[in-house]
This record gives structure tokens, sequence and C-alpha cells, in this order.
């Protein structure tokens, strides 16, 4: 059987907002498995839907960087919040952000190619940063995104410096309309999109297995209220609606 630590117990906590004896209840019948163990919450109705994860680094730095149709976003780890407003990391995140805009946002090509001006690649660059500025850093992902015809809208939150901040999100608005009035719904939506954190653009783009994992859990729920089987399938369409307005961006409420 897996250790229920103190350290796992914390996490499903942050995870589901859920009280410390319900968590460690629910890891020792998941035995260990922390979303298995926010499953069983929910079904109790202990807890929501698992607070969103990934869309903030740790610490560290989102780098933006948007020309013309084309625009990228990396993402660079820190071990504390004070390298976030080093001179020298933020010029590295800006680096980087040029060779994903530049080339492509595969992470192993990127991690290889070469960094400017320096005769090291791109992740030897990051281990003399290691060793430079004493913390352990990771460059942990990249995003491109390009449009035929149309806009590239972008949008920083809790930005520490032009283009590089906390939360970074980009848009591609394909149109022959208006690139002005484009370009002002494309900021719009990319601000809504950093506070909402939809998980796609459309119900058809999600994970079908999130959807199955979704409706399984809420026939549990509404089955512990007690209600005929044919009220069940009525009530849990209902909440899989509501589901949809928190994950899918077409859905949710601008």
């Amino acid at each position: 059987m897996t250790e229920i630590t103190a350290s796992l117990v914390k996490e499903l906590r942050d995870k589901t907002g859920a009280g410390m004896m319900n968590c460690k209840k629910a890891l020792g019948e998941a035995d260990g498995d922390l979303e298995a163990a926010i499953d069983w919450l929910r079904k109790k109705g202990m807890a929501a839907a698992a607070k969103k994860s990934g869309r903030v680094a740790v610490e560290g730095l989102i780098g933006v960087a948007v020309e013309g149709d084309v625009g990228a976003l990396v993402e660079v780890n820190a071990e504390t919040d004070f390298v976030s407003r080093n001179d020298v990391f933020q010029a590295y995140v800006r680096t980087v952000t040029g060779l994903a805009l530049e080339k492509d946002d595969d992470l192993s090509s990127l991690l290889a190619g070469e960094y400017p001006e320096s005769g090291r690649s791109v992740e030897e660059e990051l281990t003399h940063l290691i060793a430079t500025i004493g913390e352990n850093m990771s460059f942990r992902r990249a995003a491109r995104l390009q449009v035929e015809e149309g806009v590239m809208a972008s949008y920083i939150h809790n930005s520490v410096v032009p283009g590089m901040g906390r939360i970074g999100v980009l848009v591609g608005l394909s149109s022959t309309g208006d690139k002005e009035k484009l370009s002002d719904l494309g900021k719009q939506v990319a601000m809504h999109v950093a506070a909402a954190n939809p998980q796609s653009v459309s119900q058809d783009d999600l994970d079908p297995e999130l959807v199955e994992r979704e409706r399984a859990i809420l026939a549990e729920q509404a089955r512990a209220s007690g209600k005929p089987e044919e009220i069940i399938g009525k009530m849990v369409e209902g909440r899989l609606r509501k589901f949809f307005e928190e994950v899918a961006l077409l859905d949710q409420i601008f």
C-alpha cells in the first residue's frame, strides 16, 4: 500500500480545498492516487472540481513575442521569485522567446539549437546560467501560433518587464475584417483567457476521457440524492452544461 505522506495530503488539500482528515481518508481509499482521491472527494460532495494547475510558473517567467501573424510563448522556471527580476535571466527568456517565434515550439529542437553569440546550445546556456546565478532552472515549455490572414493578439498578466510576466496568453483571430477592430477584440479575448483559464476553445476540442470522467462524477453525485435514473440523466446533462461553461472558451460568459 502506498504511504500517505503529509506532503501528499497537503497537495490534495491545496488542489481541492477539502478538509485535512477528508483528504487523508480519500488518499487511503484511493491507495495514494492523487487523481482518484480528487474524484472520491467530489463524488462524496466534499470538494469542487480540482483547482486548475499549470497556468502559472511556480516561479520564473512567461515570455511572449508577436511579429505580424505569428506569436510565441515560452515558460522558464526558477526556484525563487528573486531570479525573475534578474537581468541575465530575463535576457535568456527574451532570447528563447525570440527563437521560438523564429523557428518552432518543439522543446527538444529549441534546447538543442544554438544560443546566439555564445557558442553554446540553448540547453547548455541554461546550465551556464544555473552555475552563474546559483539556482536551479528549467525550460519547461514553448508554444507557437500563426494565422494565415487576420491578427495575433497577446496579453501578459503581472508583467515584470515588457513581454514577460506570470501569465501569458496568445490569441489568433482568422479574419479578413478590420485589423484594428480585430486587434482590440483579440486583446479582450486574451485578457478573458488569462482570467477564466479555459481548457479548450470548444467542447469538441476537449479530451473525451476528461468529459467521461466528469460525467461519471456528476452521475455519482446525482444518485446520492436518491432521484430516479431517468431524472439523474437530466440532472447530469444540466450539470455538464455548467462544466462546459467553465472549461470551453466558446461556452464561457464573456
